[in-house]
């Protein structure tokens, strides 16, 4: 790997696959989600300076461009940039990473080309849920916050080489509305069990009837009749997986505190149409850490003439 020159944080990685390096081999490899597997040099220890920078690495200031070949000898080929996931967290000289490949997937002929065969890796089970799940959905409290990034086990390392859901779920609309109508299903049920099937009958789908401007996803009724709007988050990852969320959505929460409910459902088993999903109230911003992606610029002052 080398450093941009002039551009502090923003490094080059040449990857060669089965690469030795004196009595090293490197082990590293890409997933099926387009996670990258990758060794640092065998002599850096997880606290030296460069693999603390790149723990530290937010793809969102940064760039760390992948260069690939999976024979030596062979062109290198470019395949994007890469964010990171984690790494391990008790081995060391080398220490292992795994990033995100953020323009996965790459075209089919580029993987021909340059012979790559992306490796499989079973999804992790579902936690069982500890009560019977209504409407497909079982409740838990929300994870504490994030520190700072720690790493996980060597055996987590190896076996849940888990992608970047977040980026996954935004793209993906048809994962959200299968979230949706799962919390829509139980919105109803839940006001049918109160004896209030009037209310459930008047239960609407706001973000099919009216497009996704409204700042919520749902309206809904508490069974004493008051109004409760639903925004629905909905992921195949774990608990801790961010998300997106609009400017229009935070705004609805600050202003409807009383009646605004976040439902974040994860670990989405689209075949079994279950989820498990904790849920936030009130004005989102002061539940959520918030990082700006983009800026609306206009100028603030005359330019020079």
């Amino acid at each position: 790997m080398v450093r941009v020159p002039a551009r502090q944080g923003d490094w080059v990685f040449f990857v060669t696959f089965g690469q030795e390096q004196g009595d090293h081999v490197f082990d590293e490899s890409i997933t099926e989600d387009g996670v990258l597997s990758w060794q640092s040099q065998p002599a850096q220890r997880l606290t030296d300076d460069v693999i603390q920078e790149l723990i530290g690495h937010d793809e969102q200031i940064n760039n760390i461009y992948l260069f690939l070949r999976t024979k030596s000898r062979a062109p290198y080929c470019y395949l994007g940039t890469i964010g990171y996931l984690t790494h391990d967290s008790s081995r060391e000289k080398p220490v292992h990473f795994q990033w995100q490949l953020l323009q996965w997937p790459v075209p089919h002929d580029t993987m021909d080309r340059i012979g790559l065969s992306p490796t499989t890796v079973p999804s992790p089970s579902l936690v069982e849920p500890t009560t019977q799940p209504s409407a497909g959905i079982s409740f838990s409290a929300p994870p504490l916050p994030k520190t700072a990034r720690q790493g996980v086990s060597s055996d987590d390392f190896r076996h849940r080489k888990s992608p970047d859901y977040s980026a996954q779920d935004a793209r993906n609309r048809a994962l959200g509305l299968q979230g949706e109508l799962l919390v829509l299903e139980h919105e109803k049920n839940t006001l049918i069990a109160a004896d209030r099937r009037d209310l459930a009958e008047r239960v609407t789908h706001v973000s099919v009837t009216e497009g996704d401007g409204a700042g919520y996803d749902i309206h809904s009724f508490l069974p004493d009749g008051r109004d409760r709007y639903i925004e629905v988050k909905t992921t195949q990852g774990d608990a801790r997986t961010a998300f997106y969320i609009s400017p229009n959505e935070l705004a609805f929460s600050v202003k409807n505190p009383g009646t605004y409910v976040l439902y974040r459902l994860y670990q989405f088993d689209k075949n079994a149409q279950t989820a498990q999903a904790y849920v936030l109230k009130g004005d989102l911003t002061a539940q959520l850490a918030l990082s700006p992606l983009a800026y609306k610029a206009e100028l603030q002052v005359a330019p020079d003439q």
